[in-house]
């Protein structure tokens, strides 16, 4: 049910805002420490070869280099996110026997400076045995095919099957069936700020490590495990952070190699990645092939779904298992297939490793799913949101051991986009060159499957009040740009009836902020840290309530409320006192014992995914040259379903910035390879859009009231990056007759495939 808030569903600046613009946000490479040395990484030229050799002789007699270290130097202990199946951590800090990608990490220099340490690295003599590349799915998995890993000769490291009802039947039933190959490609999640990673050791040997990632935690405990130590000897600090995507979310290389150096010589120690090293071995969004086959009665109605995905995963597993896992989740979504059957494979290549990025698996699939609606609907005869609105989900919808529906504007966000957007007159008295396509998502709010293999809660939060009216929320969710530590303040500013300003937030570090939590990815840090921080406000309510109570002798603590910075008789409203008056009240009630409470949320594990799925729509309108083939996207028109908006400026924030990555990846942005190699590792080559690219676009927020989130949200922040490509696709398809299967859509594309 929804409630009139104060604060909650109103446009609040960011947190951040002020240091942001005037420049005084301190970022990871900001940071200098006294006699701090200055690291560099040797990566393989190679794609895939042996390692006999390496002679770092005259790299650490080079003047100034204070330490080169090897695999052979660490303690050799492989880690990976996927703590929970140790078969799928595949990953070395540094190559031990293999490299498996151009720019796989071979060594480390730290030195008095960058450029002696860029120096030492062309001293460093490696000796490589030279081995077969395979570049792509249907190689990798070819029988005789060469083994990247040993453990797994057939290079397919993670098979995922979901099956329900009887799919042959289905489609015996069928009146239309289809079936459809879709590649999509890598790209890159293009993060303005490259990583970086500071290291210090203390005299007890303990390491602080400041790094710019999504995951303090994973990377504490992967740290502590990659050098033996144990994981309170380890502290984790998240600086701002310049972007992440799902690119900064697992332990790398630098981060181990600084804390590693800082150890061993005892001084500081800090790694920066250059934009070219960002690009050649950066995590990259899976590339996949997919196989779907669909069938409709003549009516629309949707009779079932059969699902392939090959996922090219590069030379490690990295967020590989989670991306196979949720393909097969997203493509169960959006409709009502009542048999289904899904079989991931993640295979390795000898390419840069895939790994989670905004969408996590959702965009390639639901391109396919979105592209075969759109083509059913035209050679059914049958408009295509209507046919969406007759396959549609709906609140209480159940998949069998997928999810369950717990709320979903989905045919509101239909209605809304075609109202918006003139979608009749357009779509069916279109101008010559110009076309509208539809595309549409659902998206998780966080996961139920603890893959980390924690003890702890997934998300956890600390409030402390104090009698001048002031609190203080500590948490380790990770802001990096998406604004979480303004939302949670929100969420707490509003149920202890505060105000933003009263409140203080430290978050992101492991040593003074409660443990644990899983980080930023997968949408889940409004719902998961919004319901910790609900849960210690709730807390720290019951017991000023049950001070002020017995002080005015009330019999009945839950009729009290908080608002405007008063607690009062919610029927007595005159009888208030301010918060801190009642913060004092509690704590002489208590001998002077601090107000402070702890809150925790760890989702329902029903065998399901996640807590809750977003829900929406997004019709695109564009304009193809007819003679270049040329696409100008001139307007989007999206209605999404959040739940509850918390902060309507910072939802309509990450919808902007959702449609600029979408629009890369329908249009623009891919990896130019040869054999391995990232040929374009710049911004100049890699067709990023900028501001000036981006259309205007209008949006709708159709609020449900989502019983498992806080004050009634869900995800709004990577479900946006989904609809774009296939809208974009359709509405190609719509101006020119050319149907992309295999994104991005480029003007040769068209040019062959138009109808005249």
């Amino acid at each position: 049910m929804k409630k009139d808030f104060s604060i909650v569903g109103k446009s609040v600046p960011r947190n951040d805002g002020k240091a942001k613009a005037t420049g005084t946000a301190t970022y990871t490479d900001d940071i200098k420490l006294p006699g701090m040395l200055h690291g560099k990484i040797l990566r393989s030229p190679f794609p895939h070869a042996r390692i006999l050799n390496i002679d770092t002789s005259r790299a650490a007699s080079l003047p100034g280099v204070k330490c080169v270290i090897t695999g052979e130097d660490t303690p050799k202990i492989k880690y990976g996110n996927w703590r929970l199946f140790p078969d799928t951590q595949d990953e070395y800090p540094l190559a031990i026997d293999k490299v498996r990608f151009i720019g796989d990490e071979v060594a480390a220099v730290a030195a008095v400076d960058a450029d002696t340490a860029e120096e030492a690295l062309e001293l460093i003599k490696v000796d490589y045995e030279e081995l077969p590349g395979i570049f792509d799915i249907d190689s990798a998995i070819k029988e005789g095919a060469p083994v990247l890993h040993d453990y797994c000769p057939g290079n397919i490291s993670v098979n995922r099957k979901i099956h329900y009802g009887d799919i042959e039947k289905a489609f015996a039933e069928s009146d239309y069936v289809r079936e459809d190959v879709f590649n999509v490609h890598a790209v890159s999640p293009a993060y303005l700020e490259p990583c970086a990673a500071v290291a210090q050791c203390d005299l007890d040997g303990r390491i602080t490590l400041w790094t710019s990632t999504q995951v303090p935690y994973i990377v504490q405990c992967l740290l502590a495990s990659t050098m033996g130590m144990r994981e309170n000897d380890v502290r984790v600090i998240k600086p701002f952070v310049g972007g992440g995507f799902g690119g900064k979310m697992e332990l790398r290389t630098w981060e181990f190699c600084a804390a590693f150096i800082a150890k061993k010589t005892g001084r500081p120690v800090k790694f920066t990645m250059t934009r070219e090293e960002e690009f050649l071995a950066g995590r990259r969004r899976h590339a996949m092939k997919l196989y779907s086959k669909v069938g409709f009665k003549k009516d629309g109605t949707l009779t079932g779904k059969d699902l392939r995905i090959y996922l090219d995963g590069g030379g490690y597993n990295a967020m590989g298992p989670t991306a196979t896992f949720l393909c097969g989740t997203f493509g169960a979504m959006l409709y009502r297939y009542p048999n289904y059957r899904f079989w991931g494979q993640h295979v390795y290549t000898n390419k840069p490793p895939a790994s989670a990025m905004r969408g996590f698996g959702a965009p390639q699939s639901l391109f396919a799913t979105e592209s075969q609606m759109n083509i059913a609907a035209e050679e059914l005869g049958i408009d295509p949101i209507e046919l969406r609105i007759k396959n549609a989900q709906v609140t209480g919808d159940e998949i069998p051991d997928v999810a369950t529906i717990s709320s979903c504007g989905f045919i509101e966000a239909l209605q809304k986009a075609a109202e918006m957007s003139g979608w009749k007159e357009k779509r069916y008295s279109p101008k010559p060159g110009q076309g509208i396509g539809i595309g549409c998502y659902s998206f998780i709010s966080g996961g139920v499957f603890n893959w980390f293999n924690t003890q702890f809660p997934f998300s956890a939060a600390e409030v402390r009040v104090f009698d001048d009216g002031t609190a203080h929320l500590l948490t380790m969710a990770a802001d990096i740009g998406q604004g979480c530590d303004t939302v949670l303040k929100q969420i707490l500013a509003e149920e202890l009836g505060l105000k933003m300003e009263d409140i203080r937030i430290t978050s992101a570090d492991t040593s003074t902020t409660p443990q644990a939590d899983l980080g930023a990815w997968g949408s889940r840090l409004t719902m998961m840290n919004g319901n910790a921080v609900l849960d210690a406000a709730k807390k720290i309510k019951a017991q000023l309530f049950g001070a002020v109570s017995a002080r005015q002798n009330l019999n009945v603590i839950h009729e009290l409320g908080c608002k405007d910075g008063m607690v009062f008789p919610k029927s007595r409203p005159d009888r208030g006192i301010p918060f801190g008056e009642a913060v004092a009240m509690a704590q002489k009630a208590n001998r002077g014992e601090p107000l402070v409470e702890r809150g925790y949320y760890t989702p329902r594990d029903k065998g399901l995914v996640t807590p809750a799925f977003s829900f929406g729509a997004q019709i695109s309108e564009v304009e193809v040259d007819k003679d270049t083939g040329v696409v100008r996207v001139k307007k989007f028109w999206t209605a999404h379903d959040c739940g509850t908006v918390i902060n309507q400026m910072a939802v309509e924030g990450q919808l902007e910035g959702s449609i600029q990555m979408g629009l890369g990846y329908a249009l623009s942005e891919q990896f130019v390879m040869e054999d391995g190699k990232t040929l374009n590792t710049n911004f100049l080559d890699y067709k990023m859009p900028n501001a000036m690219d981006v259309p205007p676009s209008e949006v709708a927020h159709i609020e449900t009231y989502e019983p498992e989130g806080p004050m009634g949200a869900k995800e709004a922040g990577e479900g946006l990056a989904i609809p774009t490509a296939p809208a974009i696709a359709d509405a190609v398809h719509h101006a020119t007759g050319y149907r992309c299967k295999d994104l991005p859509i480029t003007p040769e594309k068209i040019l062959a495939g138009k109808k005249d």
